[in-house]
């Protein structure tokens, strides 16, 4: 959560206040300014503290590993242990291919949001 908003702050110094000012010169409000101006411009940011955030709970480890007791509700990094830790055989195939698996929705979450972190390189161009 800190670095989140540690990467948010660095992203929001770097949108120039000449583009609230006008906007409130326009007659928008604070909020108005903000909702409409900013945050469009602030999209890219969002889209990766979302990813960073989904991938982060996604494979969390050590606190579903102490927290959760019951199978069916195992995250993917608890579920992948049982394919390494058997009694007699490791199942590094399944293990292989269940990780695979895995990656496919943090896959297909940044193919879904990869037009929002490139539209920050475009967007929001101010002349000084």
């Amino acid at each position: 959560m800190g670095f989140n908003m540690w990467l948010m702050k660095g992203y929001f110094d770097t949108i120039s206040y000449s583009l609230e000012e006008s906007a409130m010169i326009d007659g928008a409000t604070h909020f108005q300014s903000f909702i409409h101006i900013i945050l469009p411009l602030a999209r890219p940011i969002l889209a990766v503290i979302f990813i960073l955030q989904f991938i982060g709970t996604y494979s969390d480890f050590i606190l579903a590993s102490i927290l959760l007791s019951s199978k069916e509700n195992y995250t993917l990094a608890v579920g992948l242990r049982l394919f390494i830790t058997g009694q007699y055989t490791t199942r590094w195939g399944m293990f292989a291919t269940a990780s695979i698996i895995g990656a496919l929705p943090i896959m297909m979450i940044f193919l879904l949001l990869q037009n929002q972190l490139v539209s920050g390189l475009t967007r929001g161009g101010v002349k000084e």
